[in-house]
């Protein structure tokens, strides 16, 4: 792989003449100049200078294309900043940090900002480029700001109608186009009457009503049982909140939700911070479906479903940070394989109600410690012209850390 840095350039919407005189030099001198095709028009001819706009797909083709300019002096250009959102991140996560050198420009992001006058610490970001519309749902609350990095002029009419559908017709979106370019643009109306924006390179700036819909969905585990679409076949609320304690979501890190249900644990894991991850592994297809269906709905359509059963279908999956049993745990060789499976430091929670599940729990728990509880649950129901208390079925669960 190249012996030299590479240096990743970002190029604002003013283009060229918007680059600092030592930057020009530096493309100018480069002897393999790779971006968009956008951003290779943007430069002077240079005799000699070979330039190679993105393949597609572009994340299995780098490796490749990177090695084949071993040595030689190369330059990227990207938008803006290229950590945001840009292809400066996903060089450093092939290449490593010591490998590239990032030359940034001000970020769409710092210019929607300014146009808008919100500062950094009271806005959350979403990218949409390249991913499903979805995921801008699990930022939904009432009063929130966002600014979304849309990937098209059709983002900002699909976003406006997952708003609408949640009861949030009333926010106002604005449409931030070609941001520091002689032909910025801004479009303003509700997510309601929303008619769309026709800038390639937006960003929507969000101000979701104060007054959302009813039933509002945190970031904090225990999303109510209605939240979720299910056959019966699914953990709780509060179970699912003890479970989630212990499971401990850290960003960046995975989980392998094991016998998935509804897909709840995993659903909820991953609500908790945008650069978790989730498999979620269910047997029967048609509640695997349901899984996807349940997640896409509550704004993490990135949770991976693998229909099948433990322990085969749990060959060949990353190597979890978390495991969530919720059922299947009396299958010879399941809570083996898990545990196995963990990384060190890695977190196994895993619920049972029956004595078989029990008594195996409770075999581990003799044998390997960590925490062995039993959670009750009864709720207050209707008895006759009173009220009365009508207990949930007991679970066992075996929390475990790997050392």
């Amino acid at each position: 792989m190249n012996a030299l840095p590479l240096a990743v350039i970002g190029v604002g919407a003013d283009g060229w003449d918007g680059l600092n005189s030592l930057v020009q030099r530096e493309i100018l001198g480069a002897q393999v100049l790779l971006g968009g095709a956008r951003h290779l028009d943007l430069v002077p001819p240079v005799a000699g200078q070979e330039r190679v706009a993105w393949p597609s797909p572009l994340r299995p083709a780098l490796p490749g294309l990177l090695a084949s300019y071993d040595g030689q002096r190369v330059v990227v250009l990207a938008s803006g900043d290229p950590l945001v959102s840009g292809i400066g991140s996903t060089l450093i996560d092939l290449l490593g940090a010591d490998r590239v050198r990032i030359v940034p420009t001000v970020s769409s992001v710092s210019l929607a900002r300014a146009r808008m006058g919100w500062p950094a610490e009271t806005v959350e970001v979403v990218s949409l480029v390249g991913r499903d519309e979805h995921r801008v749902l699990r930022s939904l609350g009432p009063g929130h700001r966002l600014l979304v990095l849309c990937g098209g002029p059709e983002t900002t009419r699909l976003v406006a109608a997952l708003l609408t559908e949640q009861g949030y017709g009333a926010s106002t979106l604005t449409a931030l186009g070609d941001l520091g370019s002689p032909g910025e643009s801004q479009v303003r109306a509700t997510a309601a009457t929303w008619s769309g924006s026709t800038s390639a390179l937006t960003v929507l700036a969000v101000e979701l009503a104060v007054e959302g819909p009813g039933a509002v969905w945190g970031w904090v585990p225990g999303l109510p049982d209605e939240a979720f679409e299910h056959d019966g076949q699914l953990t709780k609320r509060d179970a699912r909140a003890s479970a989630l304690a212990r499971l401990a979501p850290t960003a960046g890190q995975l989980l392998w939700d094991v016998g998935a249900g509804a897909g709840s644990v995993g659903i909820e894991w991953l609500r908790t911070h945008p650069s978790l991850r989730a498999i979620a592994v269910e047997g029967d297809a048609e509640r695997a479906e349901r899984i996807g269906r349940n997640a896409v709905r509550l704004g993490v359509p990135g949770l991976s479903v693998v229909t099948g059963r433990a322990p085969e279908a749990l060959a060949g999956l990353p190597a979890p940070d978390a495991v969530f049993v919720g059922g299947g745990a009396t299958i010879p060789g399941v809570l083996d394989l898990v545990a196995d499976a963990l990384r060190p430091g890695g977190r196994l929670v895993v619920h049972g109600v029956t004595l078989e599940t029990e008594r195996a729990l409770h075999e581990r728990f003799t044998a390997y410690g960590g925490e062995l509880t039993r959670l009750r649950n009864e709720t207050a129901t209707p008895l006759g012209g009173f009220t009365g208390w009508t207990p949930a079925r007991a679970i066992t669960q075996w929390a475990w850390r790997k050392s």
